[in-house]
């Protein structure tokens, strides 16, 4: 192992170590703030909602009529405060929550300029190193969208970094609703009562509704409930039950057909002594970029320059938003791994290396 790729895992751990419950990155981004100021980044600021920003600027003017990169890694993970976040390794793998999904896509921004400077790299414009926030669970990616929201059409590309996604090029976001169901009654006892509705035996009844709406396989459509609370006691009609619904589609119209069979099964099941709440909770806008564009082509030769085969895939990732408006974006990755979004995540060493050659040369090489 290099001494650069051991200085980079350093810092992944370093990170990781920070806890950054989605809504509550605050302790990280205050880290990678004051490393984007030791790192001499110009410009480097923290925006209303906790993302980081700073510009790399080669001496001299910026070529004439070249727009700016955006390199940005989200900070957030899914791990609650109180989770246990200790590191173990071998010599193949680190594991540790979080550390793939998305410390090591932090780090990677700070390995981007390590090469840079160190290569002597000559780009033709600057590039806004960008450590956001809310791309994990009810987050709705605000942190993107705010990064968008500044930076709008006015640049090259943007370039989303996750660790995990090594020889994938997402050029596809898959659109998301999410909604947070919530059913009423009166409630009353189980025995004295009997008969009269009980909140979590409605929605139960809904959810089985949900789960057996037929969905197409091709624009691949899903839906899931993760998460089903309420009642009070084994005794009681409970009064009140919750469930977070999460319903995806790459294709927009799929995604719309879908909620609309949803939201009838919703008004279907409110009645007389029950009430049904619909909060959405959260909205990932669909969209994609030519998969024979010149940003993904230049993925691709990325990769393959460093013998691995490119593989094209959709998800739901950051890069949901600048895709959904018509911008050049795309998502690339660091190393492989697996157990995302469980205490049981890892990351394999020997990949990371080139992984980070990928990420260079596609900056390097964006504005050709």
């Amino acid at each position: 192992m290099t001494n650069f790729i051991e200085k980079l895992l350093e810092l992944a751990i370093q990170i990781q170590q920070i806890p950054a419950p989605t809504l509550e990155e605050k302790g990280r981004a205050e880290f990678v703030r004051e490393r984007f100021i030791q790192e001499g980044l110009k410009d480097v600021s923290m925006d209303s909602v906790n993302n980081v920003y700073g510009r790399w600027t080669e001496d001299g003017r910026p070529e004439q009529n070249a727009k700016p990169l955006i390199v940005s890694a989200h900070m957030d993970t899914v791990f609650p405060s109180g989770t246990n976040l200790s590191v173990t390794r071998d010599d193949e793998r680190i594991y540790g929550p979080g550390l793939g999904d998305n410390s090591l896509g932090v780090a990677a921004l700070f390995g981007l300029m390590w090469m840079l400077r160190g290569r002597g790299i000559q780009l033709r414009n600057d590039v806004w190193f960008v450590a956001n926030v809310c791309e994990e669970g009810l987050g709705d990616l605000r942190g993107m969208k705010a990064v968008v929201d500044q930076f709008g059409a006015e640049v090259q590309a943007y370039l989303v970094i996750e660790g995990l996604s090594l020889g994938h090029i997402y050029y596809r976001a898959v659109g998301v609703k999410r909604y947070r169901l919530t059913v009423r009654t009166a409630g009353g006892h189980s025995w004295s009562d009997y008969g009269q509705p009980s909140a979590i035996h409605e929605a139960a009844r809904l959810v089985t509704q949900i789960a057996s709406l037929s969905l197409p396989a091709m624009p691949r459509t899903t839906l899931n409930i993760g998460k089903i609370s309420g009642g009070t006691g084994i005794n009681v009609l409970a009064s009140e039950a919750n469930f977070e619904l999460d319903l995806r589609s790459e294709d927009v119209e799929a995604l719309t057909t879908l909620v609309h069979q949803v939201e009838g099964l919703i008004r279907s099941a409110i009645k007389n002594g029950v009430k049904i709440e619909a909060e959405v909770i959260g909205e990932r806008p669909a969209g994609e970029i030519a998969p024979d564009h010149p940003l993904i082509r230049l993925a691709e030769e990325c990769l393959r320059e460093q013998g691995i085969k490119a593989e094209l895939t959709s998800g739901s990732t950051d890069a949901n938003i600048p895709l959904s408006r018509g911008f050049p974006s795309t998502v690339l990755g660091v190393t492989i791994g697996g157990g995302a979004h469980t205490v049981h995540e890892y990351i394999d060493v020997s990949p990371v290396e080139k992984g980070m050659e990928q990420l260079v040369r596609f900056v390097e090489k964006v504005w050709d």
